[in-house]
């Protein structure tokens, strides 16, 4: 649950009386739920958002003299909030330059009430994903396949600016697990059904709250997919991707750390850069994701079984982050239809860019060939989660 603390700077030239009214009045008209601590700095840093509401003028000294005690107590960016009366907003303006100059991220939340009470949502939010992303395992099941020669990951950076562990599993174990249940050569959903379970173990085992996996492994050793299995787990809150893709499942953990669902990983199977609409496809996608689906075999091999998922069309958000954290891209747009053509991967969409421009990015720049696509626009979001590490 997100915890908001709301700190005060008070400059002693101005009437108490008279900044209190305007202080009850300005937060109450925010509406959001807050716990006023005043003065009292002495557990700033330990919330899920802590905002420095710069009530007068003429408290910069006062804001320089705590800077010491509130960097050793976190290493948060500064937000300071203020309603721009009595001079509020200037005193605002001079502490985030000094902050800045010194190295120190920040940020003047200042606006009307519905703006001011959107940007705390969002900031809140995005603070309460990166705490639920600290100390988060994520198993790497097999080694990335071999065509993903740009979609691997910076571990040490991945464990010091998202605080997620990453975790080496063989395929060996998982294989030997499937031997157990009587997978090899069962291509059926039976078969499909005990790689899920064989894949559950291996998360339990380890305690990982997701993976990537090598699957296509599986066509050759057990003559089945992992499609199934991936689309199941994603929806129970197990976050599951393909191919051993690390920076598509890094994306997927942030994305489910948000907003609870994984996303669909995917890859853009064509472009038509005159009406900025892509094509996405792959063979499976969270079940929760969908409005119905339907079994096919796995479209490349032919074998086993693969996914094809219907989505509600509407709003709908793109995200990849690097897997050295240095790049991010997000973009919003509209699924237009989702689509069944036989020569491609099960679950296809057509998706219209909402920013003609970034189709450039694909063409241009890109962040290796899958992308991971989720329901509603999500693009402020994203970009805050992101901001200090890309």
């Amino acid at each position: 649950m997100n915890t908001i603390a709301i700190y005060t700077l008070t400059s002693e030239l101005h009437d108490e009386q008279a900044v209190a009214a305007v202080t009850q009045e300005f937060l109450g008209s925010l509406q959001i739920q807050y716990n006023l601590r005043g003065t009292d700095y002495a557990d700033y840093g330990s919330h899920t958002l802590d905002l420095i509401y710069v009530r007068t003028g003429g408290t910069e000294g006062i804001f320089l003299r705590l800077l010491p005690q509130l960097k050793a107590q976190s290493e948060k960016p500064f937000y300071l909030l203020t309603s721009g009366k009595s001079n509020s907003l200037a005193a605002s303006m001079e502490i985030l330059s000094y902050l800045r100059q010194h190295g120190s991220k920040g940020e003047i939340i200042h606006g009307n009430s519905e703006y001011v009470r959107k940007r705390i949502d969002i900031l809140a939010k995005a603070a309460e994903a990166r705490q639920r992303l600290q100390k988060t395992r994520l198993g790497i099941i097999g080694k990335p396949s071999d065509w993903l020669i740009s979609s691997h990951a910076d571990r040490e950076k991945v464990r010091q600016r998202l605080g997620i562990e990453l975790v080496e599993v063989p395929m060996q174990e998982l294989l030997a697990e499937s031997e157990k249940l009587g997978v090899k050569n069962e291509e059926s959903l039976s078969g499909a059904l005990k790689i899920y379970e064989a894949l559950k173990t291996i998360v339990e085992r380890h305690h990982l709250a997701g993976f990537t996996l090598r699957c296509f492994d599986l066509l050759t050793a057990v003559r089945n997919t992992g499609c199934m299995a991936l689309a199941r787990l994603n929806s129970e809150g197990i976050v599951a991707g393909c191919e051993g893709d690390v920076p598509a499942m890094l994306s997927m953990t942030i994305i489910n750390a948000l907003t609870g669902i994984s996303g669909f990983q995917a890859n853009p199977a064509s472009i038509d850069p005159d009406s900025a609409t892509m094509t996405f496809a792959h063979c499976t996608i969270p079940l929760n994701m969908v409005e119905r689906y339907e079994l096919d075999t796995h479209f490349e091999s032919g074998i086993g079984v693969g996914i094809r998922g219907f989505v509600a069309t509407g709003p709908i958000t793109i995200f990849k982050v690097s897997g050295d954290l240095q790049r991010s891209f997000i973009a919003e747009g509209e699924l237009v239809r989702n689509e069944s053509k036989p020569d491609l991967c099960r679950t296809q969409q057509v998706i219209r860019l909402a920013a003609p421009a970034d189709i450039a990015y694909f063409l241009t720049q890109p962040i290796g060939n899958h992308h991971i696509i989720l329901p509603g626009h999500h693009k402020a979001l994203l970009k805050e989660v992101t901001f200090d590490f890309v």
